[in-house]
């Protein structure tokens, strides 16, 4: 009898398309199983299976599966139609969207197959305290040990009176170390003496409804909250929940978590940056407990991977609050997905592919899998505003600040018209000087925002004009003080700072402009007995150095902090008083369509962090055109005015959302090769998409890490087929690949850029 060979198609994480592969009558796989592979002479690859068929490929030898990974499959179906929906809509490979997808320890690749340990494709065992007899059952003999410990062996207190009052143990009769705070020394110690017991087994899942401790919501929340029921209940795929800084959104949330929690589902909160939103997780760990799993690139690899296999395993209840990654979780029961702060930035990813929006994804997810997207903003991308007005998604407003705060009063403070009064102390202003001083005489704090860190933004010579650049990218050098360097932000290039000035040699090198690190230098200097701390890059060179900064001025051990855009989200302190911004026209003037929409929304964003509470804050911002129409706009507080002025004017212009961008970027080291290449590959696309098409041009920053950059951008009309679009894109990307002069030009597509 004729036995027909089994083939599979297996994604590897390399920026290439499935390949077919043997399957062995002894190898047992389904669709979405990991497996070792050889691709190559003597690589070893863990890759995916994506299909299995009956094909046999076009070639002499089909290499086989060498062995399954893992127990089940690590993709479900949806999972899978997620990744090839990415491929097609980001226009990369599926290898790309796998070596995003899943954490690094889950797609190894080695020189032989013995070095692709299937271990990491099995959760590993957690270890659990609980109090052993008779502590467990006798409260008395528990009191007096800890008696005994809080007089004599304060640390042991702590860690038993830690493990003893978690809620944990009365629900379960044991406690997650995760969720211990104790160190390990103390906990290892009890278990010596035989107070504590120590086991070890796989993550406890035992999730039960519950009664959550959930917030008190206003009227005005009530109502908001009742209009996002109605709309989910209606069959909305999405809807906007809009409400001004402070107005109480994460409340709504916390509700509409519970519910879900409650009926057995998953809900996956998303957040821009997880370092920002270290108040928001520990909120939420304080209502949920245990079901709260964080999920960011700061956790280790080992972490990562445990918890992706984890929610693989799990038979609901799951809630994650991570970022943009974290919208490639297998959570199998999912129901609720929250992108808070929807407008920023941060969910699109830029490099490496795909370059997906994860605000775009989570809604496209909410459809295909016929579960509720909620976008939360006090801001809204125009795109999503515009999609609410027109019925598209749903929306529910919060006109008011929770608690009943007031909005904080804005100041336009002129720079031109401070220095022609002599009005200027450093880059100071008079009135955000008096400001600050009156706020720290009151004991309240104080946020100074500047969107650049350093010291100056470059160095030049006021004799010959020289200036200090990088010599891999087409960009100045950034003056760093306290490390007294020049520093490249776009490639890391660092170079001791010189004192004179290497081309006429008499004058020494002058800082030009200013960045965070002068600004604290300047601050202490007119503030001598203020606390003062930097946030930024330089500053937060690790996790546990953010936390100790925010931690700081959260318990007001710290009077004034100035940072960069990282002071603008995500922050809730009771004692800020007032905000200052240095420079806003630095946010205005960029060649970028969106400069407008961005510099509303950040500006807006970080005067909502002063006067949260019962006192009416301040925001001070500085700027040589006070009249120009944002500026008026945020000083009124009109959103809905600012986004019907840029809407009508992208309208008349064609830009999104009434068109849908897609700019390619070419690289290469030969200039003259690149603009032939791009010529070339430019009237291959206006040969298929016509006036569409622009370019190729030079972007702002033209040279990057020894590579030229050209860029062509191509516009599609709404309405138009995307689909049709992508095919022609790609055919023109192919001839690119295969032509023998410019196949060695490296080609990026970013989808709906940022």
């Amino acid at each position: 009898m004729l036995t027909l060979t089994r083939y599979a198609d297996i994604v590897l994480p390399l920026a290439q398309p499935a390949y077919t592969f043997a399957v062995p009558d002894d190898v047992t796989v389904e669709v979405g199983d990991a497996v070792s592979v050889q691709f190559g002479p003597r690589r070893y690859y863990t890759g995916i299976v994506w299909r299995l068929h009956d094909e046999r490929p076009p070639v002499k030898r089909v290499k086989s599966i060498l062995r399954k990974l893992c127990d089940r499959p690590l993709l479900s179906q949806a999972q899978c139609d997620l990744w090839e929906w990415m491929a097609s809509y980001y226009l990369c490979t599926l290898g790309e969207v796998m070596r995003c997808a899943l954490p690094a320890l889950m797609k190894p690749s080695a020189d032989s197959d013995a070095q692709l340990l299937d271990d990491e494709f099995h959760p590993r065992t957690e270890r659990y305290f609980s109090l052993a007899e008779p502590y467990a059952s006798d409260e008395q003999a528990l009191g007096e040990q800890l008696d005994r410990f809080e007089r004599r062996a304060p640390r042991l207190y702590e860690a038993l009176l830690e493990v003893a009052s978690n809620e944990g143990l009365r629900s379960r009769g044991e406690v997650a170390r995760r969720l211990l705070s104790a160190e390990s020394t103390p906990l290892l110690t009890l278990c010596r003496k035989g107070i504590l017991t120590l086991h070890e087994h796989p993550r406890s899942e035992d999730y039960t409804a519950g009664q959550f401790r959930l917030p008190v919501l206003s009227e005005v929340q009530r109502q908001a909250l009742a209009t996002l029921q109605a709309e989910f209940a209606a069959g909305k795929t999405a809807s906007l929940l809009y409400g001004v800084t402070g107005s109480g959104k994460t409340e709504i949330y916390i509700h509409l978590i519970a519910e879900v929690l409650a009926r057995g589902g998953d809900v996956l909160l998303l957040v821009p940056e997880i370092a920002l939103t270290a108040q928001l997780i520990e909120r939420m760990e304080r209502i949920f407990g245990s079901r709260v799993t964080a999920y960011h690139s700061r956790l280790t690899d080992h972490r990562r991977s445990q918890t992706y296999l984890q929610l693989n395993r799990s038979q609901g209840g799951e809630f994650v609050v991570g970022v943009r990654s974290s919208i490639f979780l297998p959570l199998k029961h999912l129901q609720l997905i929250i992108v808070d702060e929807e407008h920023d930035a941060s969910y699109k990813q830029t490099e490496p592919a795909p370059r997906y929006e994860a605000r775009d994804v989570a809604v496209y997810v909410a459809h295909q899998q016929g579960i509720h997207a909620l976008l939360g903003s006090a801001t809204p991308s125009l795109e999503t505003w515009y999609n609410a007005r027109r019925g598209k998604y749903g929306l529910a407003s919060l006109t008011e600040r929770y608690g009943g705060a007031a909005l904080p009063t804005l100041y336009l403070s002129d720079i031109r018209r401070a220095a022609r009064r002599n009005e200027r102390g450093g880059h100071f202003n008079k009135l955000l000087l008096d400001k600050i001083g009156q706020t720290l005489e009151r004991g309240e704090q104080v946020i100074l925002f500047q969107n650049r860190r350093g010291f100056a933004l470059y160095l030049e010579c006021p004799e010959c004009g020289w200036t200090a650049r990088c010599p891999e990218c087409n960009v100045s050098l950034t003056y760093h003080k306290q490390r007294n360097q020049l520093l490249c932000h776009y490639c890391g290039h660092t170079a001791e700072a010189m004192t004179r000035c290497p081309s006429c040699r008499v004058v020494e090198l002058q800082p030009m402009g200013f960045g965070t690190e002068k600004l604290e230098e300047q601050l202490a200097e007119f503030f001598p007995e203020a606390r003062i701390a930097r946030l930024d890059r330089d500053s937060v060179t690790s996790e546990r150095a953010f936390n100790a900064i925010i931690a700081d001025f959260a318990a007001r051990r710290t009077d004034l902090l100035v940072g960069t855009q990282m002071v603008t989200k995500g922050f809730d302190f009771e004692g800020v008083a007032l905000v200052g911004v240095l420079n806003a026209d630095n946010l205005l003037n960029n060649p970028d369509f969106r400069a407008t929409e961005r510099a509303f929304q950040l500006l807006t964003q970080v005067a909502g962090r002063a006067g949260r509470r019962s006192t009416q804050g301040e925001v001070v911002i500085q700027t040589a055109d006070p009249h120009h129409p944002i500026l008026q706009q945020v000083l009124q507080g009109d959103y809905e005015q600012m986004a019907a002025a840029l809407l009508s004017e992208r309208s008349d212009f064609g830009y999104p959302p009434f068109a849908r961008l897609t700019m390619v970027t070419l690289r290469h080291r030969d200039l003259s090769l690149l603009r032939r290449g791009a010529v070339a590959f430019t009237d291959q696309l206006r040969a298929r998409f016509g006036r569409r098409v622009a370019g190729p041009v030079p972007p702002p920053v033209d040279r990057i890490r020894g590579e030229y950059l050209l860029s062509v951008r191509l516009k599609i009309e709404a309405g138009a087929s995307l689909g049709r679009a992508n095919t022609l894109l790609r055919e023109a990307l192919q001839m690119m690949a295969q032509h023998p002069d410019f196949k060695s030009i490296t080609i990026s597509v970013n989808v709906d850029p940022q």
